[in-house]
This record gives structure tokens, sequence and C-alpha cells, in this order.
């Protein structure tokens, strides 16, 4: 990393002076079931207690709200496996209240009757008592042998998108956006979303620092206070307890994690960290949160890096000692502009949150790297996501409405079922298209600047964006007439695995690896013996973690080249890909992605021990679908037999996967046979047995479950007798539910 001069160049377009933030929009958010429209969130005040035992969290959450109409007399919270309790105002006036039958993902309403119609504009607060569940979908609780520490027990919070609901009785969208305050009782040290204050006085902030009187002395119960002052929409919040030190990376940033990982952690982040803040702050405005802080968490965390205020939590997979990962850092720490700041209005705006945060990062790592080295980082991260980007369109080849950049979600449906790299890639690259498009940097930088500030603290939609971008340019006649031309219905609303113009990146660093792999392919394809072939370990020798991972990829997506056992095994052999790279989860993703394309690979059980250990989801979900393809048996096993090491958002996804293969779907059979023949009736058991096993674990919903129920009963009902009884046990289970 280099010192880089600011983006200095004057912009040769001056936009209008008159530029102002539009009012708010009607409210609108499918997945949510509370009240919205009708009244605004202002404030919540949690005052919890964690049962360790239990694997609870109890007290009570107070809402300051206010009422957006004349006359309401009621008002509805989103809700989710909570046990509640009662409600109250603030005075201790009891209100009568209903939680209404479950709503799939949207969870169970919680309605609850105002002694009188609500005026607006007026301040109206509630309490409510509660209490988590063990159905939880936000919390993961782990026995302290799951940590590396091994002293205590852990627990951390993952509520984007719609997860909150399951923690807290809460309006569970992004739409309006909230301060807090909290008071946690713990005999474990706490760590929250928001900046440590003291217990006695809330008005002062504390130092992040190591509470080693709380590790050694577990038996006393410690009350841990935290203040949000910035708003935030409800999926930031979040909490993560258990043995955490502190170690500073800068004067702004520090990072927490279990005592044997947090020398590794902090060597992996502290030569980045603050050069990132300052240089983000160059880029768009100052730094509104205080503090940047991360945690580095157990390894069933299930994503990379989760943007939390004040709180970034990150997967130890990042800290793997060559700082080839603190791009995420990067990309969490953008967020505190990019979703954090600006948010999306809701869950088909997600783009916003993620195109323009990829950007950002993008953009930094340019700035970082300074003006001679620096576009050729940035246009590699671009190569780089443009894979992801073709494979998770791909994924979604049978259901094309989540292959656009706003997705369209049916009634129910849960917004992770949406959750790819398409929102973030063909979102960063209809930003970098947009900068191309207006005339370059200097003049789009500007415009960046001018969003962030316009929807400072506010929620925003797809919509905003667009009204933003045409204002600002509303000055030139030339680059309003381009962004007419580009083709908005294609970027946002377009379906297939294509952008809808070729991109053009820097492909300085990759074009080693581009070189390597055809090298491989013109092999493979050719069907030649890899020892003769002139391979040797050099030449990667000078490769980083990114070059290694575009060569894997170019090789795995070359159409002519079938990579089988024995060039899989010899590539490991050469390159030490499962030896010198077993700690790499970017290179141990890709290797098996090749290696798995054999269905005779010898890399299974390999694959299996690995997928077994790894929470983030980027990696286990790829790795599990790989292995189901070749040997479901193997996969079922590895999953069913680790399934509590998994995040609850991780263990549906990773269920999915076999849903999405064959479960739960019609069985083939050949010309010919008939579909009583004992391989068509264990096939068809299986879906049954599998309905009934997701059933029980409340993955599918109902009015899911009951369309393919109802539908595969019908089918069944006169071929074997036993086989409608398994679903009409799932449908029992999932009526109950």
């Amino acid at each position: 990393m280099v010192s880089a001069a600011p983006f200095t160049a004057p912009s040769p377009y001056t936009p209008p002076s008159n530029l102002s933030a539009p009012p708010i929009r009607e409210p609108s958010d499918i997945h949510t079931t509370a009240s919205i429209s009708t009244f605004r969130p202002r404030h919540l005040h949690l005052d919890w207690s964690i049962d360790w035992e239990a694997k609870t969290i109890a007290g009570s959450v107070e809402h300051t709200l206010t009422p957006l109409k004349d006359g309401e007399t009621s008002l509805t919270f989103d809700a989710s496996y909570l046990e509640i309790r009662s409600v109250e105002l603030a005075d201790g006036t009891k209100l009568q209240h209903e939680l209404k039958p479950r709503h799939g993902s949207l969870g169970n309403p919680l309605v609850v009757t105002l002694p009188s119609p609500a005026a607006s504009n007026s301040e109206l607060k509630v309490r409510i008592h509660y209490s988590t569940t063990t159905d939880c979908t936000a919390l993961g609780w782990l026995a302290k042998e799951q940590t590396s520490a091994k002293s205590a027990p852990f627990l951390y919070s993952q509520c984007q998108a719609i997860h909150c609901r399951s923690l807290v009785p809460i309006f569970d969208s992004p739409w309006w956006k909230i301060t807090y305050t909290a008071n946690v009782r713990s005999k474990y040290p706490v760590l929250m979303s928001a900046l440590p204050v003291d217990p006695k006085d809330p008005s002062k902030f504390l130092e992040p620092a190591t509470p080693h009187d709380a590790i050694e002395h577990p038996e006393q119960e410690r009350t841990y206070a935290f203040s949000q002052p910035v708003h935030i929409p409800s999926y930031l919040i979040a909490i993560v307890a258990g043995h955490l030190e502190f170690a500073s990376l800068g004067p702004r940033t520090g990072v927490w994690a279990e005592k044997p990982d947090l020398a590794r952690a902090k060597w992996e982040f502290e030569r980045d960290a603050e050069p990132y803040l300052t240089a983000l702050e160059d880029m768009v405005s100052p730094y509104s949160w205080t503090r940047y802080d991360s945690v580095v968490l157990p390894p069933s965390f299930p994503y990379g890096g989760m943007e939390n205020a004040n709180m970034t939590t990150l997967t130890p997979a990042l800290v793997v000692g060559d700082r080839s990962q603190c791009n995420v850092l990067l990309h969490e720490l953008s967020h505190s502009w990019s979703g954090n700041l600006t948010s999306c209005g809701d869950w088909t705006s997600f783009w916003l949150n993620e195109g323009i945060n990829v950007y950002l990062e993008r953009l930094a790592l340019q700035y970082v790297n300074g003006p001679k080295e620096g576009p050729a980082h940035r246009g590699f991260s671009y190569i780089i996501g443009h894979k992801a980007l073709v494979d998770a369109r791909k994924q979604y080849t049978d259901t094309p409405r989540f292959q656009r950049l706003v997705p369209v979600f049916k009634g129910g449906e849960d917004p992770d079922d949406a959750f790819s790299s398409i929102p973030y890639e063909a979102g960063s690259n209809l930003i970098l298209h947009l900068e191309q498009t207006v005339g370059g940097l200097d003049i789009f930088l500007p415009f960046i600047k001018s969003y962030f500030k316009t929807f400072y603290d506010r929620s925003v939609v797809t919509q905003d964006f667009l009204d933003h971008l045409f204002a600002f340019y509303s000055n030139s006649s030339e680059i309003t007439e381009k962004l007419k031309k580009v083709d908005w219905e294609a970027w946002l609303h377009g379906e297939g695995v294509a952008l809808p113009v070729k991109m053009e990146y820097n492909d300085t660093l990759a074009r080693q690896s581009f070189a390597l792999a055809d090298r491989w392919s013109q092999v493979v394809s050719s069907g030649s013996d890899p020892s003769s072939a002139g391979f040797k370990s050099s030449d990667v020798s000078s490769f980083d973690t990114d070059q290694i991972v575009v060569f894997l990829e170019r090789l795995h997506d070359d159409p002519n080249a079938h990579v089988t056992e024995k060039y899989s095994k010899y590539l490991d052999e050469v390159y030490g890909m499962t030896s010198k790279q077993g700690n790499n989860g970017e290179v141990m993703l890709r290797f098996f992605a090749v290696a798995l394309e054999d269905e005779k690979s010898s890399y299974t059980q390999q694959a299996a021990s690995w997928v077994a250990k790894q929470g983030r989801m980027k990696y286990n979900r790829p790795t599990y679908r790989a292995l189901y393809r070749i040997n479901p048996e193997l996969a079922r096993k590895t999953f069913l037999e680790n399934k509590g090491f998994y995040h609850p958002i991780a263990a549906s996804m990773i269920e999915k996967v076999s849903r999405a293969r064959r479960t739960l779907r019609p069985v083939d059979h050949p010309a010919g046979s008939s579909p009583n023949t004992a391989s068509g009736e264990r096939a068809r058991a299986d879906d049954a047995r599998a309905l009934l096993s997701l059933s029980s674990r409340r993955t599918l919903g109902w009015h899911e479950g009951k369309h393919v129920a109802l539908s595969f009963v019908k089918r069944e009902a006169n071929a074997n007798h036993h086989l409608p009884c398994l679903l009409s046990r799932a449908l029992t289970r999932l009526a109950f539910h």
C-alpha cells in the first residue's frame, strides 16, 4: 500500500445549486407486517437479560413512535418466534395485544390496541415485555467447546434481512430508521452495534477496552450499557457476547477477538484499517460514527462480514496470515456510508446498499494503491466479481425474477431467498457504467458525494436514486441525453446471465492468471499427460490470492476443458492447493469447484471435511452444491452431522441446496419404466421424508409446503399408500407452525 494523493481534480461540470432532499415517499415494504404507513418509529430502549443456560434473551423494549395520522386505534409490530408477556404504555397503563397467526417468513404480527385514538405528530411510548425463544433465527449460540478459547459460551446475532423481529418486537423494515439505547445484564462481556456508555451515567461514552475483570470472574452478572445516537435500520441492531479481548488498530479503529486469535487478527487488519477509513472520508464525507471497531467471530458466522454500526462482525476465515482478505474489512467499512447512513427503503432496492458500496470499496482500492497501480487493483476486483455475478445468475435460472437487479418478491417470500452476488456485482457494474457514461470519475464522483449528502440519514428506493441522478446532471443537456440512452429497463429489470453492455476492465493483474489457465485448458482439452506439460510450482510463486482465484475460475469456466481427477490431482500436487493454501477459504472454494466437477473425484471426503467447518455461506453453499451433485448421500450426511454448527440462516439456505437440486420435485422415469419401480419408490419416499424433515425444522413455510405437498399427495395417492401419510404429517406440522 502506498500513500495516495486525494481525488482533487476539479470537476468540469457544475450541478444545480438548489438540489435538496425530496419529500419522503409513502412508506411501502412487503416484507413487514408493521404499521409503517401510520406510525414512524423514532427510538427504542432495550432492557435485556441474557439467559445462557436457556439460550434466550428476556426483558423489554420501549418504543418511541410518532403517529402519522389522526385516529389510529391500534398499531402492529413485527414479531417472529417471540414469547410476548405484556404490553403497556410508558406510564404503566396495560394494553391489549394479540399475536396473530404466522405469515410464513414474515412472522406473527403483534397487534396492540391503543387506549384512545392517536393524534398525529404526538409522541407515543409503548413498552413490550417479552422473551426470545430457542427458535430465534437471529441468534447463534455456541458452547464453549465451539470457540477458540474454550473458556466460555458465545452469542452473536445476524439480523439482516428480516430476522430482527425474532430478537425484538419491532418495525422490522429499513424504511424507517431509529436510534437506540440498551442495558444488558450478562455474566459474560457484551458488545452491541452502538457505543459503550457508563451504566450509571449513560451520557458518558467509554473507550473500548478488554474487560479483564468480567472474564476472570464470570460468576458475577454485570450490566453493560450502550447508545447508538445515529439513526440505523432495524437490521443493524446486533449483539455479541463472550470472552473477547480488544486491540487498537488506530486512533479510531480497533478489533475484538478471542484471546487465541487476537494477535493474528490485529496483524491482519492493522496496516489497512485506518488508511481505508481516511480514504473513504476523502472520497465521500467525514465519518459519522465516532469509532469503527470490528469483532472476529467464531467460524459459524454465515457471512464474510456484517456492517453492524460501530461493531462490524467478521468471519475468522479472513484471518489467513497474508492480509489478502482485507478487502472485506474495506467493504464493511464502506457501508458506514452506503447502507448505514443512506439505506435502502425496502429489499427490492437492496442493490443501492450493496452495488454502490462495492463501487466505493473498489474505488478506495484504487485510491490507497496510488495513481500508478490503483486502476489495476480496481479492475482486477471487477474481474473477480464478474465471475461471481455469472455464477449467481445461473443459480437462479429457474427463478429469473431473482436474476434482476430489482428482484420481484411474491407474498411471504423471505428476502434471503434472493440473497446472492447479483445486487453487489450487477449494481456496482451499473454504477461504474454510469461513471463511464457521464464522462469519467472527475464528473461522476461529485454526484456520489451529492447522493450521500442529499440522502444523509435517509432511506431511499431505486426511483429516488434515479431522480437525483437526472436532477444532478440537469445543467448539461449532453450528459442528460447520455443518461436517457442507458438501457434502464435491462439494467434494473432484465433477466438472464449477461450484463446489458459489455464492460471493459483493467486486466493488468489478471493476464498472468489467464495465461496459466489457458495453458492448463489446452492440456486438459487435448487429454495430454499433465506431468509432461512443464507445469511447476514457480508458475504461481509470485501470485497473490486473487491471482490464484482468477486462475482457478478461468480454468473451471472453460467449457472445452473438463477437469477430470487426474488433472485436479496433479494441479494440487504441483501447486499445493490443499497443503499450502488450505487455510485460505478463497482458494479452497475455487479448487473444490474444479476438483468436484468429476463425479469420480477423490476430493469428496476432503471437501466434506472442509465444508463442515465453514460457516460462511459464500463457502458452504457452493461447496455443498458441488458435493451434492456428485455424492448427495455424503452431502446430506455431512450437513446433518454438522447442522448445529451453522447459524440458523446458513442452515436454512444449505437445506435449500438439496431442495433446488432434486428434493420435492417430480421423479423422472425412463421411458417404458413404471413409476412404481423400487428406485422410483425410494426417490419418492425420499421426497416425502425431506418435506417432513423440512417441516419439522420450520425452513419450509406453510403456503409453500401446502402447494408442494398437496400436489405430491395427489400424484402419489394411488401409487403407494404410506407416502401420503408422511406428507400428511408434514402438512400438520406446517399448519401448526
